[in-house]
């Protein structure tokens, strides 16, 4: 008995580049993004949703790359933590996280700041409790989130005082 394997082509528009993919029906997102296309900074932690080292953004909202088939993001536009850095160095909240000690062994920490951008796209100026809320989905190890709301909570107040001093 012969077994064979089918390919499928899929698009991608990833961190504002297109790029398209062959890869089978059950191949995974997260390991599209690592193998395929080299990008590295989402890890695989559970393989079951519950950690969110892998969190990528997919059309402007959040997913765990770790369960989403690549076929299922087929012509989406997805930012892992590579695309967060703004062109002349790194984004405030991956400022933040250093500055407020929001990393420890840093597994995390890409899948932490990723959510952590969405949540502040959705809500600029959240409170602690919508902080903890949101980024509830995101495990980690090491620190106590204390540091990590905190870094998350002084990007908020950077991105308010840059947006207010470009108007």
């Amino acid at each position: 008995m012969s077994e064979t394997t089918s390919q499928m082509n899929i698009k991608l528009t990833v961190n504002g580049e297109a790029h398209e993919v062959t890869c089978e029906p059950r191949a995974l997102l997260i390991h599209v993004l690592r193998e395929d296309l080299n990008l590295t900074g989402p890890h695989i932690g559970c393989e079951t949703s519950h950690c969110g080292a892998c969190t990528v953004d997919l059309n402007g909202k959040s997913v765990k790359s770790c369960t989403l088939f690549a076929a299922q993001a087929d012509g989406a536009e997805i930012t892992t933590i590579e695309g967060i850095a703004n062109p002349d160095g790194m984004h405030v909240l991956q400022e933040m996280f250093r500055e407020h000690h929001g990393l420890q062994c840093g597994y995390c920490t890409p899948g932490m700041i990723t959510r952590a951008y969405r949540l502040l796209e959705e809500n600029p100026a959240p409170t602690e409790e919508e902080v903890r809320f949101g980024m509830s989905g995101n495990l980690c190890r090491c620190t106590g989130y204390q540091n990590i709301v905190k870094a998350v909570l002084a990007a908020s107040d950077q991105m308010a005082a840059q947006k207010e001093a470009a108007e």
